[in-house]
């Protein structure tokens, strides 16, 4: 399992945080203020410059509206195509 901040999956992670901000009409400030947190906090995740851990990311989706397990099955569907693409690779070169 890979452990860098850059990876494919997490770069999807923080896509769809940001949509999700963007839908619910918030701003980087906005969503900071009511995380109590600086905007660089937000600005960091939302960069993938600094990873969030499952509380913190609990908390950001529910200030967000969206409850955890929610935010996993969407990720878990924008994942699928990638999860598909690495087993069909991984199939081909077992041949």
């Amino acid at each position: 399992m890979e452990k860098s901040l850059h990876t494919d999956d997490y770069s999807v992670v923080v896509a769809l945080l940001r949509e999700i901000r963007k839908t619910s009409g918030m701003t980087q400030v906005e969503l900071a203020e009511s995380l109590g947190q600086s905007q660089s906090f937000v600005s960091k995740y939302e960069n993938g410059d600094t990873r969030l851990d499952i509380l913190q990311l609990r908390t950001v989706c529910r200030t967000l509206g969206t409850g955890l397990p929610d935010f996993v099955a969407l990720l878990e569907d924008r994942l699928k195509p990638t999860a598909q693409k690495s087993r069909a690779r991984s199939s081909s070169t077992r041949r």
